[in-house]
């Protein structure tokens, strides 16, 4: 499967939480048959929460229209690569694979700085594919900081 297709959505949800001075972090979940059952951009500053990073929020959504919150079927695309609140609920929710764009040096959990999603001490590993559409992630990451400044 193609992945820069789901990845613009993504980035379409990172827009829209940076419109709220958000981190600019998008989230999509796609079902077995690569249909979206969920997206959601950062919310931490919107709602005053600390876990609405967009992967939290978009697996909540996916695990509201599926039968069960066991999405091991299923395939989080997000813009940026999760820190280790996230990686640890994708392995909690069973995804079976995991999408990401930029790295994140410093805080990275799938590759950067640990691989929680893959560390075999753990009931569940997560199939990784990483760098889709990686420097236009990385961009509007660094953007938003630019701004910030």
């Amino acid at each position: 499967m193609m992945w820069d297709s789901v990845m613009e959505l993504a980035l379409a949800q990172a827009r829209a939480a940076a419109q709220h001075g958000d981190v600019p972090i998008g989230a999509v979940v796609l079902d077995a048959a690569g249909e979206v059952i969920a997206q959601a951009g950062n919310e931490r500053e919107l709602t005053g929460d600390p876990t609405a990073h967009a992967e939290i929020l978009a697996l909540r959504q996916a695990a509201r229209v599926r039968p069960s919150w066991h999405l091991d079927d299923c395939t989080l695309v997000c813009t940026l690569e999760p820190c280790t609140m996230c990686a640890g609920a994708l392995v909690q929710a069973r995804v079976r694979r995991l999408v990401f764009g930029a790295w994140d040096e410093k805080a990275g959990a799938v590759s950067s700085l640990w691989d929680v999603v893959r560390d075999p001490r753990l009931n569940h590993r997560v199939e990784t594919v990483f760098g889709v559409r990686a420097e236009e992630c990385a961009a509007l990451l660094r953007d938003f900081f630019v701004q910030q400044r």
